[in-house]
């Protein structure tokens, strides 16, 4: 499977509670911090939701 690098490229404080916690369930805490998750339908569902807030690396 193929890996896909997650950045935060924004805040999410004053976002909604579900926005936060998909952020969070990324795996993202920090502005600037970059992930590396396996690339699945569910993973990009997350992205879909927040995608004003990060950025995508394939």
């Amino acid at each position: 499977m193929a890996k896909i690098k997650i950045k935060l490229a924004k805040s999410y404080i004053g976002k909604t509670e579900a926005q936060r916690r998909t952020v969070e369930a990324l795996g993202l805490k920090k502005v600037g911090q970059v992930i590396e998750k396996e690339d699945t339908p569910q993973i990009r569902g997350m992205i879909e939701k927040v995608k004003h807030m990060v950025e995508v690396v394939e």
